[in-house]
């Protein structure tokens, strides 16, 4: 029996993870949240010195990317994750491990090392995959495939709230000028670059309330699968 797959691209701050999990827990599906894969191998690297060199020692990163020891813990009101045995669930969330997360997202090699780790979520009874290129490159197969786009204005005014209420202090200047530097980095890297599949459906919310982009969303979905 084939698994049903929906996935949902975007740039960062656009809300498709918020959406992803309320997507997963609407059709008991399991859920990826491939961007915290590349969060943690950004930040393994930066901790252990590799970030920088990445070249240089491009075989000791794949073996990490390879070999990465993380661990989610869900319960019905959050997911912690822990990287190495250390919990990073705030951590991985900054604007630094975001930076981080780009810089390891344009080496060809680490991407694939990831690859099948992600393939790996492909699990009964369906998949949710939240990303930047889920429908493009890892999961070209699925029935569902979103894309979930707002300004760089909304999704930095987004962003400070969500770090706000994680008790970090955050500039909405500062968020704005990441935002708009990983989308160019994003969308320009030679490999995968973050754009919508040719059968997405492409959904804008930078006016719209996440309750209204959920509607959207399940009756595309419920239409595909």
């Amino acid at each position: 029996m084939t698994v049903q797959i929906i996935t949902i691209d975007g740039p960062s701050g656009s809300g498709k993870g918020t959406l992803a999990a309320k997507i997963a827990a609407h059709y008991h599906f399991n859920l990826l949240d491939s961007g915290a894969l590349y969060r943690l191998l950004g930040l393994l690297l930066f901790q252990k010195g590799l970030l920088n060199q990445i070249e240089a020692k491009l075989d000791q990163c794949i073996d990490y990317a390879t070999h990465l020891d993380i661990e989610f813990k869900s319960n019905e009101t959050a997911t912690q994750v822990l990287l190495e045995g250390a919990d990073v669930t705030n951590t991985i969330r900054t604007e630094q491990v975001g930076e981080y997360a780009s810089k390891v997202a344009t080496v060809p090699e680490l991407r694939k090392a990831l690859f099948q780790r992600q393939r790996a979520f492909i699990q009964h009874p369906g998949l949710v995959a939240d990303g930047r290129d889920m429908a493009t490159s890892i999961f070209p197969e699925a029935q569902a495939k979103l894309y979930l786009t707002a300004s760089a204005e909304s999704r930095a005014e987004r962003r400070v709230k969500q770090l706000q209420g994680m008790g970090l202090d955050a500039k909405i200047s500062d968020i704005l000028s990441n935002i708009q530097a990983r989308d160019k980095r994003d969308m320009e890297r030679e490999v995968a670059p973050l754009k919508p599949a040719e059968d997405a459906y492409i959904i804008d919310s930078s006016t719209i309330g996440i309750d209204e982009v959920f509607k959207l969303m399940v009756d595309y979905i419920d239409s595909r699968i």
